[in-house]
């Protein structure tokens, strides 16, 4: 069973950096693609980041030039640095696991096979 354990969530001021980090477990980590997501109240959740099995990254516009995401397959440990922050980047933080679909290789990140963990609240100030 797949377990994924966000940590590093805080408050900071506008400005600020952040660095969160996913622990993950029950799963080959190499072989899965993996990602962050956001959720703010009253909103959808939101793709933030991800970084897929072959190494191919990719960001949300919103957060180009700003966030970096990285994997350690050493550490079976997915990670987010967060700089210059916004209180739009207010939200809480989702690291997600998904694995590449047979013969198109492709992450969806969409239904029941994606594993998300509990998640880490980001609170910036003005």
């Amino acid at each position: 069973q797949v377990q994924l354990v966000e940590s590093g969530g805080d408050s900071v001021q506008s400005g600020g950096s952040l660095r969160l980090s996913c622990a993950a477990s029950g799963l080959t980590f190499d072989s899965y693609c993996m990602a962050w997501f956001r959720q703010s109240p009253g909103k959808e959740r939101e793709a933030v980041a991800r970084i897929d099995d072959d190494g191919a990254i990719r960001y949300a516009d919103f957060v180009k030039g700003r966030f970096s995401i990285s994997r350690d397959a050493a550490k079976n440990t997915l990670n987010l640095q967060m700089n210059s922050l916004r209180p739009h980047d207010t939200a809480t933080y989702y690291c997600a696991a998904d694995r590449p679909r047979p013969y198109s290789g492709i992450c969806y990140f969409r239904g029941v096979d994606v594993s998300w963990g509990q998640g880490t609240q980001v609170t910036v100030s003005s």
